[in-house]
């Protein structure tokens, strides 16, 4: 019996739709109209001044959120209720990033939501402008470098290098090819303690029925390489913690990666009388965050042993699971710290025999509303309410640890919010370094724009959107 390695692409990736693009070489003797290609209308995307560089937009409709290094010019923009990140790049370069954003988002992978291709731009003169990539903000992220601009745990790299490994693992599962693997090319959300990584950049990166072992690993040694020059980088600006070592986190990701794509591809090899040890490999999964939708299974030559692996496999096991039971839809380490308040509270009301479902109604309704209620306004867009109840929790553990007897909720959350979540407020200054230093990656040799005259100022309005994690 052969196992069945025929690369097939995802069908939900088949099924994006694509997008339509002219060749701009074509001769025509119209001058070319703004053409906005969106996977769903916005009306005030048409009140954008489109006939503008994006540099000298007006200072008004920027949002003064941290941004990463990039090669091109990339400003975070109002429009309507939403914030959009636009980024001026060449038509067929936007296209193509839109397009497999698009397929990377039917494959319920981890990337930013992209929103519109604004092509056909030009100025008051006629001249043509670069086309932008318009993707939805995503709310609550943060790149790397502003997570150390202030001093954090000795172990962020590792947990931001933990988070990237998994990242990269589910997609080179779906057979994305990434070509382009660093820090700057990620967002990371706190997952409770440890971190999510969302793809942000997918310029250099290809969508394949599946990856050979030597895409891969040039995927993984390109990262090493580029991590490991980005914490250097940090180091000599001394925002890295002096016991990390840069060459210790680069390897730190391929030996992270290895193990994990190990757990969940390696053929086990047992006796017909040990089938339970397909349980337990499934239960490894779960624990890791990982459902197990399919397992292909076959008898070895001489019939004496099975050989079983996983073929369908999904992240999100606890998420999904909390997501059913309370309508929450929030990372995996999240997830699985309110199952357990969920799991306590079940038990502290002696209602193990309840079904779960009514139990986390009422769970619901009785601890985890009225907590993440009392998040100040001011705070609200700067915190997920699930990672303001897991830091809750853990205030409060510390607090009765402290006092020796049990702290009600209520004195647990007024207390965090006095003492701890104040830190989550980013410093101006530092927000601006961290802007100045985004802007410096900028590699604009197609088009050269004049500085603007009367549009705005450099400085971007405050927003109360800017913050960063205390870790």
């Amino acid at each position: 019996m052969e196992w069945n390695d025929a690369p097939q692409l995802d069908p939900r990736a088949v099924q994006a739709t694509s997008v339509s693009a002219q060749d701009e070489s074509a001769s025509s003797q119209e001058p070319q109209a703004l053409r906005i290609t969106a996977a769903s209308s916005n009306p005030k995307m048409f009140t954008l001044p489109w006939e503008l560089p994006l540099s000298q937009w007006p200072a008004d409709l920027f949002v003064n959120l941290p941004r990463g290094i990039s090669r091109h010019i990339v400003r975070f923009v109002h429009v309507g209720d939403e914030v959009y990140a636009m980024k001026e790049i060449t038509r067929q370069v936007a296209e193509r990033e839109y397009e497999l954003l698009r397929r990377l988002r039917k494959l319920e992978l981890p990337t930013v939501t992209p929103i519109a291709v604004v092509a056909g731009r030009r100025d008051a003169n006629g001249e043509k402008l670069e086309a932008i990539l318009v993707t939805k903000h995503l709310k609550f992220s943060l790149p790397y470098r502003a997570l150390f601009a202030r001093t954090l745990r000795p172990d962020t790299a590792e947990r931001l290098i933990d988070a990237l490994a998994v990242l990269m693992v589910r997609l080179h599962l779906s057979g994305f090819y990434w070509g382009d693997v660093s820090l700057s090319n990620v967002l990371f959300l706190r997952d409770a303690d440890a971190f999510s990584a969302f793809l942000v950049d997918a310029e250099t990166g290809d969508l394949h029925g599946s990856l050979t072992e030597g895409q891969r690993e040039y995927d993984i040694d390109l990262a090493r390489t580029n991590i490991i020059g980005e914490l250097m980088d940090l180091s000599s600006g001394q925002l890295l913690p002096t016991e990390v070592d840069e060459i210790t986190i680069g390897n730190r990701l391929v030996d992270r990666y290895h193990s994990l794509w190990s757990t969940l591809t390696d053929v086990d090899k047992f006796s017909p009388d040990e089938m339970w040890r397909i349980e337990r490999r499934v239960n490894r999964l779960n624990e890791l965050g990982f459902d197990v939708d399919e397992l292909e299974m076959k008898t070895s030559e001489d019939g004496r042993r099975v050989l079983v692996r996983p073929r369908v496999v999904d992240a999100g096991y606890a998420s999904r699971k909390l997501l059913r039971l309370t309508g929450l839809d929030v990372q995996e380490n999240q997830a699985r710290r309110l199952l357990n308040d969920l799991d306590a509270y079940r038990t502290s009301t002696w209602r193990q025999g309840e079904e779960l479902e009514i139990v986390a109604t009422d769970w619901m309704r009785e601890v985890f509303e009225p907590t993440v209620r009392m998040i100040p306004p001011e705070f609200r867009s700067q915190i997920e309410p699930a990672q303001f109840f897991h830091e809750v929790l853990d205030h409060r553990w510390f607090m009765a640890e402290k006092v020796g007897h049990d702290v009600a909720m209520q004195d647990a959350v007024i207390s965090y919010i006095k003492n701890v979540l104040p830190q989550y407020k980013m410093d101006k200054r530092v927000l601006a370094a961290i802007n100045a230093d985004a802007d410096s990656g900028v590699v604009d040799d197609e088009y050269t724009y004049s500085q603007p005259t009367n549009h705005g100022t450099d400085i971007d309005e405050d927003d109360q959107d800017a913050s960063v994690w205390a870790s």
